[in-house]
């Protein structure tokens, strides 16, 4: 069987539990597993995963993260949710938190760029349900304009589920009778379009960057202010701390 999706990140971080709080505050993760000051084992509201986001921390001298600037690495995660109501109310937070840096319009789907305490950027992102994209939004997911997030709730709905949240045919893997050769992707589904004009896209060195900073979005998306603001009312659900030595970062690495 082929890999079916991403299961889990994990983040080296300064300070777990000031990352911690960051996504539980934020994004309303849970905490499920517990080694304080050390690492954390999170997993998002809308999941039944053993864990989404794993924590480990570093000591507040670890430098910067320099990729994309002068090494290779990660640009960014996505983490995605089910209704522009649950995208506007998450934007409201990323900007009392001073953690929104960008909003974007890839047409099919609408996104949200922050960065957390150890400036490690992430998206959030709604994405257009399959029955409503059009072929000019396919063809159009390669261009990056600011979003406008009440003008995208006005057009779809504050409540329409997206794309993911309804079940969709799976991708299919198919080889010559031989065996021999790369694998081809039949990417069954309307969005595969849209994925081939952004990778079209991209190839030619049109698109380099899928963020639209805030200084040049919609005046309803807004410009991030630090508030000051602690994570406060953050939800626990089950938790439970165990111990853990430096000698246990190889085998907790591993999941």
């Amino acid at each position: 069987m082929p890999v079916t999706r991403l299961n889990h990140a994990v983040l080296y971080v300064r300070d777990v539990e000031r990352t911690r709080a960051f996504y539980e505050g934020v994004l309303d993760f849970r905490t499920l597993v517990h080694m304080p000051g050390r690492a954390a084992f999170l997993q998002a509201p809308g999941s039944n995963n053993d864990h989404d986001l794993g924590i480990f921390g570093i000591g507040e001298g670890a430098g910067p993260s320099m990729a994309g600037r002068a090494t290779v690495g990660l640009y960014h995660l996505a983490w995605e949710v089910d209704t522009l109501a649950e995208l506007s109310r998450i934007a409201g937070r990323l900007r009392d938190e001073g953690a929104l840096v960008g909003a974007s319009d890839h047409a099919t789907t609408k996104a949200l760029y922050a960065r957390d305490p150890d400036g490690i950027e992430f998206e959030v992102c709604w994405l257009v349900p399959a029955d409503l994209l059009t072929d000019d939004l396919k063809e159009g997911a390669a261009t990056i304009r600011p979003l406008d997030l009440p003008a995208e709730i006005e057009r779809y709905g504050a409540e329409t589920a997206a794309a993911s949240a309804s079940p969709s045919p799976p991708c299919r893997r198919s080889r010559p009778p031989d065996r021999g050769g790369p694998s081809s992707w039949d990417l069954a589904g309307p969005h595969r379009q849209a994925a081939e004009s952004k990778q079209n896209s991209w190839r030619s060195g049109s698109a380099m960057t899928e963020i639209v900073p805030l200084s040049v979005t919609t005046s309803q998306v807004g410009r991030p202010t630090a508030s000051g603001r602690t994570a406060a009312s953050r939800p626990r659900g089950v938790e439970r701390s165990v111990g853990f030595t430096s000698t246990d970062v190889v085998s907790w690495a591993s999941v």
